[in-house]
């Protein structure tokens, strides 16, 4: 690609800053006890914190993203494209309005050339468990437990606070102090860290360095903002976002749970659900929805059978 022009320095989003977010659970250290007693208070010296750092985004993400969109709506190569785009004959303020009319459309496949890297650190295995379902136009790289031979002093621990409010905190440190030590004592007795590590529980922390693209970003958010994911994942998301719209703020409005406006505008998850979340209050229920179909159209909502399969299958065009 030629040179940055002007128009490319103005537009590359960079991320300057990271972001350190209490949790609703507590990161906490657990170190070992010379022998089993009754449950004492831990050392928490060595608390940590889930850390989410925006490291880098593509190039000129804003022109990626319309040269792709435009490839597909325009006579112009994109060659062509490209060379309007850095002699500035198309205006940011056109970029912009022009991505936000395709995104509406719901057009997805351009979103996957606009690529985000993050690094993640001192979430729980319980977390990464959910985070590696994610598959698609994502790539992970996380810290093993079978080559870092985690040292007794820096054995940390994802405490979450429900533990707490359960008053079940010292038995919760307890158990991980014991792992701690039994942990460390398997690895002086000669025991491989990839055999040690099968004690480490899901509340033991990792660390991921992250590569994704906006189209699988948002599939993220619809997900993971919704109030039904685990607050850890949750947060993290969060934080994820927050980084993003530091960067690319024209971007970062559509990175909203499945609810958002900018997103499917309603709530698809069960009614009891909407109705304990907060956003039920300014969004609709799927239920809702039919209810207003069936008072306000031309006819009841029914159930798809295999004549209506056909006759879109056999439908030429509308």
């Amino acid at each position: 690609m030629p040179n940055a022009t002007r128009a490319n320095r103005l537009w590359i989003g960079r991320a300057s800053r990271h972001v350190v977010l209490p949790l609703d659970g507590v990161i906490q250290s657990s170190v070992a006890r010379p022998t089993a007693r009754a449950p004492k208070q831990v050392n928490v010296s060595n608390q940590a914190a889930m850390q989410v750092k925006l490291i880098d985004v593509a190039s000129a993400p804003l022109e990626k993203l319309y040269a792709a969109f435009r490839t597909c709506y325009s006579s112009d190569t994109p060659i062509e494209i490209w060379e309007k785009i850095e002699a500035e004959k198309i205006s940011h303020a056109r970029v912009r309005e022009f991505i936000g009319e395709r995104l509406k459309t719901g057009h997805a496949s351009p979103l996957e050339q606009v690529v985000f890297w993050f690094a993640i650190a001192g979430v729980s295995r319980s977390l990464s468990h959910q985070f590696v379902r994610h598959r698609i136009g994502i790539s992970f790289e996380q810290q093993s437990q079978r080559y870092v031979k985690f040292k007794q002093d820096k054995l940390a621990f994802v405490l979450p606070q429900s533990w707490e409010r359960a008053g079940l905190k010292d038995e919760f440190e307890h158990l991980l102090d014991e792992t701690s030590g039994l942990y460390a004592r398997a690895l002086k007795a000669g025991i491989p860290a990839e055999d040690a590590r099968f004690i480490l529980p899901n509340a033991a922390p990792t660390n991921f360095h992250v590569m994704v693209n906006f189209a699988e970003m948002l599939h993220i958010c619809d997900l993971r903002l919704c109030v039904r994911a685990q607050w850890e994942i949750r947060r993290m998301v969060a934080l994820m976002r927050a980084e993003i719209k530091r960067a690319l703020p024209e971007l970062a409005i559509f990175l909203q749970p499945k609810c958002g406006e900018n997103r499917m505008g309603y709530c698809d998850e069960s009614l009891e659900d909407w109705q304990k979340c907060p956003l039920g209050k300014v969004r609709p229920h799927k239920a809702s929805l039919f209810e207003m179909y069936n008072k306000h159209g031309s006819r009841k909502a029914q159930a798809l059978g295999e004549s209506e399969y056909r006759a879109v299958e056999d439908l030429e065009q509308l």
